[in-house]
């Protein structure tokens, strides 16, 4: 094992928090909002998340035991789980993207040029955006896969931060316990989780960069929760 990732002597010690973000989708190659358009990797992206595997399983070479890994039930990030080589998973509705309402399958670009000034949805979120932007429509990818999207309301950064203090509050006892765990989700999820990890602003999120299938480390430091390593 990696010595910067040894919990110390006895199973008292904890464990560790891994985030695996999941690889390349056609959106996320042009920066369109992903939230709960279940866009499926892109051949880039299967790649990626064989070779995220590889990283992860080289940083993290005992593996993750039985019932220690968690997958959003979103295509793109159980695909990105099994090619990673964590096939045994459990998936959680608290992990999905973070729902982007009217900004669904746009470009921050699109959305500023709409509403007249810079919009970003770590300020502003979705729910400020006006109902005209909403709707359904069918997206057809440049696989010629189609994919159907929904945009409605949307969700507050709040509501997206109350998800995943469940989803910690789920895991933590294992952490405690000395076990490992995984959960393979989405880029501004995954950040939400972080902050709320760290017990801070879920605002936060916006200054960590998290790319395509690569995978951070969360754990504890003299019992303080910080993060271990990003973005590898």
């Amino acid at each position: 094992m990696t010595d910067y990732l040894t919990s110390g002597e006895g199973a008292s010690k904890p464990g560790y928090l891994v985030l695996l973000r999941h690889g390349q989708t056609a959106w996320s190659a042009t920066g369109q909002y992903t939230g709960l358009t279940d866009v499926p990797l892109n051949e880039e992206g299967r790649r990626q998340a064989m070779a995220g595997g590889k990283r992860l399983r080289e940083a993290f070479p005992e593996g993750f035991g039985d019932g220690h890994i968690f997958s959003s039930p979103l295509h793109r990030a159980t695909e990105t789980a099994q090619l990673a080589g964590y096939s045994d998973f459990e998936t959680l509705d608290d992990l999905v993207e973070w729902d982007y309402g009217p900004a669904e399958g746009r470009r921050r670009e699109e959305v500023s040029a709409a509403l007249g000034h810079d919009w970003c949805v770590w300020d502003e979120g979705p729910e400020m955006l006006p109902a005209q932007m909403q709707g359904n429509w069918v997206c057809t990818l440049p696989s010629n896969e189609k994919v159907n999207v929904h945009s409605g309301t949307g969700e507050t950064v709040e509501e997206a931060a109350e998800r995943s203090r469940r989803v910690i509050g789920k895991i933590t006892p294992l952490i405690l316990a000395g076990h490992n765990v995984l959960l393979v989700a989405h880029a501004h999820i995954l950040r939400i989780v972080t902050t709320q990890w760290l017990r801070t602003d879920p605002r936060a999120g916006r200054l960590l960069r998290f790319d395509t299938a690569h995978h951070s480390v969360l754990g504890y430091y003299k019992n303080d929760p910080v993060i271990v390593r990003w973005n590898v």
